[in-house]
């Protein structure tokens, strides 16, 4: 029983520590205009664990912010951009706030 017990709070203190990145952020090739951003963001908004998005089309790069605790696989992610018709480069998940992603597009604008 003590070794149950033992396992037990093993696991909870691993599930607790176990932590989500805040933001998937891609490079994505075929972005041209903007209505290749407004289809991305509208596919990406349909998936439930999306809370936010930025595409940017200059800087080829779509960010997704998640929900607490969520995620979406890059699988998920490839294929419904794939799907549209462009091509993902890189997919990086990284603690940045969306706001920060935003803020640092429309700096690097002329």
């Amino acid at each position: 029983m003590k070794t149950l017990i033992t396992v037990g709070m093993a696991l909870l203190s691993l599930a607790a520590s176990t932590t989500y990145a805040k933001t998937i952020e891609m490079n994505v090739k075929g972005l041209v205009c903007a209505f290749c951003a407004q289809g991305i963001e509208k596919k990406l908004r349909k998936l439930p664990a999306t809370a936010d998005i930025v595409v940017s089309l200059e800087d080829r790069l779509v960010a997704v912010a998640l929900k607490d605790g969520q995620d979406i696989p890059d699988a998920e992610l490839r294929k419904a951009l794939t799907d549209a018709g462009y091509t993902v480069a890189t997919i990086q998940r990284t603690e940045t706030p969306i706001a920060e992603i935003r803020s640092r597009i429309k700096r690097s604008k002329p």
